[in-house]
């Protein structure tokens, strides 16, 4: 009986990564760090993590957190409105096997966001 390979399905993920500052970030003056919106492809979750850490960490920032909202089809099935421009965002890493940074919203000490 001949074993079938069992072929591995890339899917991408949905993904908030936390970062500190770091020196040569990138991060605009005074912020403490920020939060980058990220699709990342991957056979699981823990790819797509690890992955995009080893990215964030090669382009000078300090990752500190990561928070995964699933998969296209995950985050449709709990209500969430996904529209074309993030549909094709996530296409795009899929296609690219890759990681994309969607956005970034730093942080700053008096607890204020800049969008």
């Amino acid at each position: 009986m001949e074993k079938k390979k069992k072929t591995s399905r890339q899917q991408v993920y949905t993904l908030v990564v936390q970062i500190g500052r770091k020196e040569g970030d990138g991060l605009p003056d005074g912020a403490s760090g920020a939060a980058l919106m990220c699709y990342a492809s991957g056979v699981d979750e823990a790819e797509a993590v690890r992955e995009t850490v080893a990215i964030l960490k090669q382009a000078d920032t300090a990752p500190l957190d990561v928070t995964g909202y699933g998969t296209l089809a995950e985050r449709e099935a709990e209500g969430h409105e996904i529209g074309d421009g993030e549909r094709e965002l996530m296409d795009r890493a899929l296609a690219e096997n890759s990681v994309i940074v969607a956005q970034m919203t730093p942080f700053f000490d008096d607890g204020t966001q800049d969008a």
